[in-house]
């Protein structure tokens, strides 16, 4: 490989949110990486940095630019420039739709488990979360489609936030599901918000599909919003971007983001953009390749010496969803014991309000010696959480 992913990374002083931790804790939870940003995004932030003045900054025609390039030859999707506006990131993007587009006491569905935030940006705005539970059959999930069209129905639902590909569980949908849910959408009057910040993390040989590209419909009702910050690992320089093809959708997304003052970037953030977008293709490409083999190795390990803990089957992201069904009968109480006796920091699956209750999310974008560490932790915590239950 041209990048070392193995190479150790000291995060502590640098006032990360993932390793705010207290003693010797491991912290694989939150969705960020450990690995340096690629070379070439570094170099560009360290030519902006040389300049030293940093005052207020436009978003320049090359950012546009860099973003429809690479959805071309990446996705296959063509966007047009006037499609595209710049957002500090996805979840003001989603919480400014919500204060758009719906009233106080509307319902959105989302397909539980899902995103924690979604929940916040809904009920901190006084809509309701209406959950269309996607369906587990021990291996995967799947959309159960007959639930969505009830919950579609409702009178009082504006707005569905899909998650393409999914988060917590992994799931790339297809083009044929996303279309359907155009379809459904389309009858029903519902606006659809796809957040797919998740889109450049698939397993090497999987590609997701836009849900712009999955029909007319799709295309015609919808605001999707994509990112650079978790594929290249720069979530705190704040970039993302709405992509809205129909103009009236458009124009109120546009005045929604900047009646929230949430449409500026700082002195980095387009900068870091373009750099991933038109340099940062060689390091995702290996970064991915790197993870999946992180992936197997806790695949193998779950399978060889943890049976109890199953690996959910997945095709995209970093961030694992494990069954503990038969270590526990709740995670948040499992979730605490390794925490607090194995050391081992991972995210609660409850927090993503499945109708499961015995699940949790592990992040495995981290060097290798830290992922045989985490599982190491993490077989030894729940044979300590058996026996403290016999």
């Amino acid at each position: 490989m041209k990048y070392d992913f193995d190479a150790p990374v000291e995060r502590g002083g640098t006032y990360s949110s993932k390793w705010k931790t207290s003693g010797d804790e491991l912290p694989m939870w939150v969705a960020d990486m450990d690995f340096k940003v690629a070379p070439e995004i570094l170099e560009a932030l360290q030519k902006r940095l040389d300049n030293g003045v940093f005052g207020y900054s436009y978003v320049p025609q090359e950012w546009s630019e860099a973003i429809c390039s690479w959805w071309s030859r990446r996705h296959d999707v063509k966007f047009d420039p006037s499609w595209l506006i710049f957002c500090t990131g996805v979840i003001p993007i989603i919480s400014s739709a919500v204060r758009k587009f719906t009233s106080v006491g509307d319902k959105i569905v989302i397909q539980s488990p899902v995103y924690h935030v979604f929940y916040r940006s809904i009920e901190n705005n006084g809509r309701v979360a209406l959950a269309n539970e996607l369906a587990y059959d021990g291996r995967g999930y799947d959309i159960d489609f007959t639930d969505l069209e009830e919950k579609l129905a409702d009178p009082l639902t504006t707005m569905f936030i899909l998650c393409n590909p999914h988060n917590p569980v992994g799931k790339i949908w297809s083009e044929e599901k996303l279309a359907k849910i155009g379809e459904l959408c389309a009858k029903h009057g519902v606006l659809v918000i796809s957040d797919e910040i998740h889109c450049d993390i698939t397993s090497p040989s999987k590609n997701y599909v836009p849900f712009i590209r999955a029909s007319e419909t799709c295309k015609n009702i919808s605001i999707t919003c994509v990112s650079p910050t978790k594929a290249f690992n720069i979530a705190g320089l704040q970039s993302s971007t709405a992509v809205v093809p129909n103009p009236k959708l458009r124009a109120k997304m546009a005045k929604a983001i900047n009646d929230d003052e949430v449409g500026e970037g700082n002195a980095f953030s387009c900068i870091a953009a373009i750099a991933a977008f038109e340099q940062g293709e060689a390091w995702l490409d290996e970064m991915r390749e790197y993870v999946e083999q992180n992936r197997k190795i806790v695949s193998d390990f779950l399978q060889n010496e943890l049976p109890q803990i199953r690996l959910v089957e997945q095709d995209a992201t970093y961030l694992l969803w494990l069954d503990c069904r038969e270590i526990c009968d709740d995670a948040s109480d499992f979730h605490k014991f390794l925490r607090q006796k194995a050391g081992l920091w991972l995210n609660d699956g409850n927090a993503y309000r499945g109708a499961e209750k015995c699940f949790l999310r592990l992040n495995i974008a981290t060097q290798r010696s830290r992922v045989l560490e985490g599982l190491k932790r993490l077989k030894s915590g729940a044979l300590a959480y058996a026996k403290s239950r016999e």
